[in-house]
């Protein structure tokens, strides 16, 4: 199998906010050290169920995922993993609105994403680090914070992969996404299942219409979602969509 190159880097960059120890994994394309190809990147939000078996709740693996990409040709891609913050997971990954489990780091983590750890991957790996080539993605929490990183980085992220973001902690979020002007381009891939909760699809839904307003006649927003009404809220139907999400937002099959 055509399996990616995995680089651990969590030692060579500033830590997350919370600065608790984690592993933070660059995954290389197969063929990445027989060429001078540079690549666009996905950031990962939840590392621990990304690859390997490290999660008791599931895992995507993305790694076999983007083998199977390569034998397609659609594997030049290389993806951050950045595991959450375990216990901490829901304050790291909550917008700064939010102050039910306490003092939100959403903000912070965030400015950790675009301003320390995207600068260290672009000088250290064979990127293609211009914001057409950069996607954030991620699920449930990690589809939220991956929403609020492209909404107040635009200039950064012109990608975006979400799958069941937890948009009910947030109403808010809405009223950003209508205040927020994008004067960029930007490719918006959202997945929500109809076995999650009675709210998920409609608040998806609500989320796409808001943005595609500011999107006026479609030249700035291109979004493409993915409703399952079978879809439950678990890795293993997450894992299945990345690689339709990669081939939507990076080669433009449908």
């Amino acid at each position: 199998m055509f399996l990616p190159k995995i680089k651990i880097i969590s030692h060579e960059v500033e830590p997350p906010p919370l600065g608790r120890e984690r592993r933070i994994a660059v995954l290389l394309p197969h063929g990445y050290d027989k060429t001078r190809k540079r690549y666009p990147v996905i950031y990962l939000q939840d590392g621990q169920n990304l690859f390997q078996h490290r999660s008791p709740f599931g895992n995507w693996h993305v790694d076999k995922r983007l083998a199977e990409l390569s034998q397609q040709g659609m594997g030049d891609i290389i993806v951050v993993a950045i595991d959450h913050a375990e216990e901490e997971r829901i304050r790291e990954f909550s917008p700064p609105e939010v102050t039910k489990f306490g003092m939100s780091y959403g903000r912070q983590y965030a400015r950790f994403m675009a301003e320390e750890l995207k600068p260290y991957v672009d000088q250290n790996f064979r990127t293609r680090p211009d914001r057409q080539h950069t996607c954030i993605g991620g699920s449930s929490m990690g589809g939220l914070i991956s929403i609020y990183s492209g909404l107040i980085y635009p200039e950064v992220y012109g990608k975006m992969m979400i799958f069941s973001p937890s948009l009910w902690l947030t109403p808010k979020i809405f009223f950003q996404a209508i205040d927020f002007f994008n004067p960029f381009y930007t490719k918006i891939y959202l997945y929500a299942g109809g076995k999650e909760s009675k709210t998920m699809i409609p608040n998806v839904q609500r989320l796409k219409d808001a943005l595609q307003r500011k999107g006026l006649d479609g030249s700035k927003v291109e979004f493409k979602m993915s409703i399952d009404p079978e879809g439950g809220h678990d890795e293993t139907r997450w894992g299945e969509e990345f690689p339709k999400a990669v081939k939507w937002l990076f080669f433009n099959e449908n």
